[in-house]
C-alpha cells in the first residue's frame, strides 16, 4: 500500500473530494491507495484514470473530479506525462492580455473545498462574530436585487431559491376515482363488494382524479436579463428536480430547448450545459420570433393538459410589435395559464410605456416581478395555489396606469 507524502496527498485530496460534495468514504480511501499500489505511478493519466475509478461512484461526479485533480495535483517540469511532484502548487499570476475563461461546472465548489485550513477558522470566527446580525442580514438578503448583489450574495441567493417549496397546484381531472368524500356513486365497486359480502350494501363514492400541471418556462438570456435568468435558471433546476413535467426554454436572437440539461442532478453542469447549448446567450433579442418558433414547433407537444406557461423577460422589443402581439395572444389560448415574470417591475415608479410591453399585457393572466427573493417565493406561492392572485399583479390595472 502507498505511503509516506504520497498517501498523505491522497488522504488530502480525497478529503478535497468530501468538502466539495462527492460522497468519499474512509473506505474508499484505503481503496485508493491499495489501487494506487498496484498501478504504480506511470503516467498522469493512469494515476488520474485509478484513482477515478475508486474514488467516482456517479457519471455527475465526473466534472467535478477532474477539476479538482488539475487543481490539485500539478506537474512541476515540462513532462506533462510524468507525476514529477504530487503536493498542490498555487496558480500562476495571470497576464494582463490572456483571454478571460468561462468558470466552468463546480468551480465554486472547488475554490471553497481547498481553501486553507487558516483561512477556513478566520471564516467560522467571523461567522460566529456576526451571528448576532444573522437574522437582520437574511431579512436584508430577501429583498435585495439580484443584481446588486456580490458573487458570495448570489451563492447565497441561488442557495436559498433552490430551498424554496416546490410548486404543488393541482387541478380536476376528467376521469374519477375512488374518493370516500366524492358526490357521485362508484357502481362497478358497489356491485363487486355486493357480491363479496352479504346483508347492507355499501355505496362506495368517486371524485375527480387531481394532478399537477405541467410547467413550461420561456427564459430571456438576452443582454438585459443576464443579471436574472441565471437565478431563475436555478430556481426551474429545483423545480424540476422536485415534480415531473417541467420544461424549460431559453431564448435571445433564437429559441434552444435545455430541458435535458436541467435535468442533470448537479446545477452547476446543469447551468454549463445550458451555456453550451445556447449559442446567444447575452445577446441580442427578438422575443416575438422566438415565440413564434415555440408555437409552431413546440405548443402543441409542451402545452398539453393545461400547463402553465412561466414567460421571464422584459418585454422590451422594439421592432415586430405586430408580431408580438399575435404570437402572444396565440401563446396564451394555447396554455391554461400565462405568468408574465419581469424584472423591471422592481422599480416603484415603472409604468408599461413600451411598445412591445403593452403589445403583450392584454394577453397575460398574472404580470409579477422576480428581482428578488421575495418575488421568487410569492411565485412559489402562486404556482402552489397557496394564495389567490392579489389585484397587483392584474395585467388590466397595469394598462391603466399609462391610459
Amino acid at each position: 500500500m502507498a505511503e509516506g507524502a504520497l498517501a498523505e496527498n491522497i488522504l488530502h485530496f480525497a478529503r478535497a473530494l468530501r468538502a466539495a460534495g462527492l460522497p468519499v468514504g474512509s473506505g474508499a480511501v484505503l481503496d485508493a491507495l491499495a489501487a494506487v499500489d498496484v498501478a504504480g505511478l506511470r503516467a498522469r493519466e493512469d494515476f488520474r484514470a485509478t484513482l477515478a475509478g475508486v474514488l467516482v461512484k456517479k457519471r455527475e461526479h465526473f466534472v467535478v473530479f477532474d477539476q479538482a485533480f488539475d487543481l490539485f495535483w500539478r506537474a512541476r517540469g515540462l513532462h506533462e506525462g510524468l507525476l514529477a511532484t504530487l503536493s498542490a502548487q498555487a496558480d500562476e499570476a495571470p497576464r494582463a492580455d490572456a483571454p478571460r475563461q468561462t468558470p466552468r461546472a463546480g468551480e465554486a465548489r472547488l475554490a471553497d473545498a481547498f481553501m486553507g485550513e487558516r483561512r477556513r477558522r478566520r471564516v467560522e470566527a467571523q461567522a460566529e462574530a456576526d451571528r448576532r446580525l444573522t437574522s437582520s442580514d437574511e431579512e436584508a438578503l430577501r429583498r435585495k436585487d439580484f443584481a446588486q448583489m456580490s458573487a458570495q450574495e448570489i451563492l447565497e441567493a441561488s442557495r436559498a431559491v433552490a430551498a424554496l417549496a416546490a410548486a404543488g397546484e393541482v387541478r380536476p381531472m376528467r376521469r374519477l376515482a375512488p374518493d370516500p368524500r366524492g358526490t357521485k356513486l362508484d357502481p362497478r365497486r358497489m356491485f363487486r363488494d355486493s357480491l363479496r359480502a352479504s346483508g347492507a350494501m355499501k355505496l362506495p363514492q368517486r371524485g375527480p382524479r387531481l394532478r399537477k400541471p405541467p410547467i413550461v418556462a420561456l427564459c430571456d438570456i438576452s443582454g438585459s436579463m443576464s443579471e436574472y435568468s441565471r437565478v431563475f435558471l436555478h430556481f426551474l433546476h429545483a423545480l424540476a428536480a422536485r415534480r415531473a413535467g417541467v420544461q424549460a426554454f431559453v431564448f435571445g436572437t433564437r429559441l434552444t430547448n435545455v430541458t435535458r440539461a436541467l435535468r442533470h442532478r448537479d446545477v452547476d453542469e446543469a447551468l454549463a450545459l445550458c451555456a453550451q447549448e445556447a449559442q446567444d446567450w447575452s445577446g441580442g433579442t427578438r422575443i416575438g420570433a422566438c415565440l413564434h418558433a415555440f408555437n409552431r414547433d413546440w405548443s402543441r407537444r409542451a402545452l398539453g393538459q393545461g400547463a402553465t406557461v412561466l414567460l421571464f423577460t422584459d418585454g422590451l422589443e422594439r421592432e415586430g410589435v405586430d408580431e408580438l402581439r399575435r404570437e402572444t395572444e396565440r401563446l396564451s389560448k394555447s396554455c391554461r395559464r400565462l405568468i408574465w415574470l419581469n424584472p423591471l417591475l422592481r422599480f416603484d415608479r415603472y409604468e408599461p410605456r413600451q411598445r412591445g410591453v403593452r403589445a403583450m399585457l392584454p394577453f397575460v393572466d398574472e404580470f409579477r416581478p422576480v428581482h428578488d427573493l421575495d418575488s421568487v417565493a410569492a411565485l412559489v406561492g402562486a404556482l402552489s395555489g397557496a394564495r389567490a392572485p392579489g389585484a397587483e399583479v392584474d395585467p388590466r390595472l397595469w394598462l391603466k396606469r399609462t391610459g
